[in-house]
């Protein structure tokens, strides 16, 4: 197993050290309003708090068209004991088991490394690594499917990865390889279907097809018996996971409501496409040659790494097969884990890398065994890439920090972030011997420069006033939704309101009023409504003063751009394109 790795003896301290800033990292800001992650994330809370106010598990509920049914039960009842179904209902407590769930992953991935490798220091880097990942601080650090589902589907392989790498699996005088104990085949059938009850039945095919190699891979019996054991064991996982999922139909009030949105409308409906199926897995919008970069889009910050380790990885297995040395059996799974759902996920007509997800801890223990192959180059074009964003981010800090919702606490943070990470850049170009991680603590430093930067905004200072949602509580208010879901934010932000969302994007289509020019708009909506949340730029006014009153207003960030809105030469004035002010008006001078 040490051909894998040349590394250098070295103290671990310094990367339990980065190991524990970046764990400390994921509980900060848990609570923001502006931490990464899509706008799918306030969907899911909009159905989860419906269906805690019906009082009831099952059947889910939502006031969104064609929104109740796009997830199995399980994100959602976990969100409605975390928020106490409503009473303690924060985005803290909805993020919370997903950030639990991310630590566990991330627990099981060094202890497979340390037990592979034999290094506590490559245990670090790998649970550093995954950590890393822009797709797991994006979408497994916040309320999303993609924490529990990469737990659930990936724990059953790291228990065969386990028995792989056991002593026997490199002593040549060993017992023939039985393969995968029934148990453990049992045990990946309740694993999957919890998983498919956080996001889909479908992802049962991959994580079963990845068992079944690895499974395969670990029997030393001739090659028909294994076919057929490891594939009646495969199949028994798969009738138990597919059994737990079907308890969602047995258990809802109304499974024919189940079969039409979730199964046919958001699982049949990504077959589809408008053009013959060759043709789209061509030249559609989602080729499939587009899911050849899923795994370095979703490192993300660290995709440049992962091109670095792959290329590594070719030129080594390259070079091994040459000298007629074999990669050891036990590691197969670690490049075929991530192989079969890229394959699996390249037959649906809509493709995306986020559906790879799952596979990114074999990537990241992966690169921790490839760690000192990886040419140096690699790891400084990743900090040259990355540099500029964090004087971005510091520059935005800088004009937060001088505007009326300052802090000066968190904008000397922040500044020394900034320095630091810097600094550390500086190191990975000067310092050969730091390079690789002084790399990992300029991602770090970026996402930290990230969560710093916004959270001035998130400061009670920077609500609106206790005063304000006083007076607007139990009251209807008319409320900005730029995309679906999105109305759900303000629940956190008006405590006690009865919110109507209204289309803040000016569409042709949906309800009160959209095609309407503006300022008659808002006369209509305070004409409808006790109160309005109104969104104007940064330097404007409502339109209806002096006819209306201004209860409260606050900075917002803006979370879509027109075209031209973001340029070169305004790039250091975030007040031009970044942020808007959201004034809750009443009707009346």
């Amino acid at each position: 197993m040490s051909a894998l790795q040349t590394q250098p003896p070295a103290a671990p301290w310094p990367w339990l050290l980065l190991l524990g800033s970046l764990v400390l990292l994921y509980f900060f800001g848990l609570d923001s309003a502006y931490a990464p992650t899509n706008g799918d994330e306030l969907v899911y809370v909009h159905i989860a708090h419906a269906t805690a106010q019906t009082g009831n598990w099952l059947p889910l509920a939502s006031e969104l068209d064609h929104m109740r049914n796009t997830k199995p039960p399980l994100l959602f009842w976990q969100a409605m004991v975390a928020g106490d179904w409503g009473r303690h209902w924060s985005m803290a407590a909805l993020r919370l088991p997903s950030v639990v769930y991310t630590l566990l992953t991330a627990a099981l991935v060094a202890a497979l490394t340390r037990r592979i490798s034999g290094s506590l220091r490559s245990a670090c880097i790998a649970a550093a690594v995954y950590l890393l990942f822009f797709s797991t601080f994006r979408y497994c650090r916040v309320y999303l499917t993609s924490a529990p589902e990469t737990f659930w589907f990936g724990l059953p392989l790291f228990a065969l990865l386990w028995m792989h790498t056991a002593p026997r699996a490199f002593n040549d005088g060993a017992p023939p390889r039985r393969g995968a104990p029934l148990w453990l085949y049992g045990m990946a059938g309740v694993c999957f279907g919890i998983g498919a009850l956080y996001k889909s039945f479908a992802l049962i095919a991959p994580a079963c097809a990845s068992l079944w190699i690895a499974a395969f891979l670990d029997r030393s019996q001739p090659r028909g018996r294994a076919v057929f054991a490891t594939t009646l064991g495969a199949a028994l996982s798969a009738a138990i996971a597919l059994a737990i999922f079907a308890l969602w139909f047995w258990l809802d009030p109304d499974p024919a409501a189940v079969w039409q949105e979730f199964v046919l409308g958001e699982n049949t409906r990504k077959m589809a496409s408008g053009l013959p199926y060759w043709q789209a897995a061509l030249w559609g919008d989602d080729p499939v040659y587009k899911q050849l970069w899923a795994y370095p889009e979703n490192a993300a910050t660290l995709g440049l790494v992962v091109l670095g380790a792959m290329v590594s990885a070719a030129t080594w297995a390259w070079r091994r097969g040459h000298s007629k040395a074999a990669l050891p059996t036990a590691l197969h799974l670690l490049w075929l884990w991530p192989l079969v759902w890229l394959l699996v996920f390249a037959i649906p007509s809509q493709r995306d890398a986020r559906y790879l997800i799952p596979a990114m801890p074999a990537v990241a223990i992966a690169l921790a065994l490839l760690w000192e192959r990886i040419a140096r180059g690699w790891f400084v074009a990743t900090a040259l890439l990355l540099a500029p964003a964090i004087v971005v981010l510091a520059r935005i800090a800088w004009v937060l920090g001088h505007s009326d919702i300052s802090n000066p606490w968190l904008l000397g943070a922040h500044v020394l972030l900034a320095l630091a990470s810097l600094a550390a850049v500086v190191a990975v170009l000067l310092v050969p011997r730091y390079s690789r991680m002084g790399t990992l603590w300029v991602c770090g430093g970026l996402y930290a420069c990230l969560l710093t930067m916004g959270a001035p905004l998130d400061q009670p200072s920077a609500q609106f006033s206790p005063a304000a949602q006083n007076a607007v509580a139990g009251k209807r208010v008319a409320v900005p939704n730029g995309f679906t879901g999105q109305f759900e934010r303000f629940r956190f932000v008006l405590p006690g309101a009865v919110l109507v969302p209204y289309d803040a994007l000016g569409r042709n289509t949906g309800v009160l009023q959209p095609g309407m020019p503006g300022p008659q708009r808002l006369a209509f909506l305070l004409q409808q409504f006790d109160a309005v949340v109104w969104v104007v730029e940064s330097d404007a006014l409502p339109e209806c003063l002096p006819a209306c009153r201004v209860l409260d207003r606050r900075w917002f960030v803006k979370s879509r751009h027109k075209a031209g809105e973001v340029r070169l030469d305004n790039i250091a004035d975030p007040q031009q394109w970044l942020l808007g002010r959201e004034y809750l008006l009443v009707p009346g001078p």
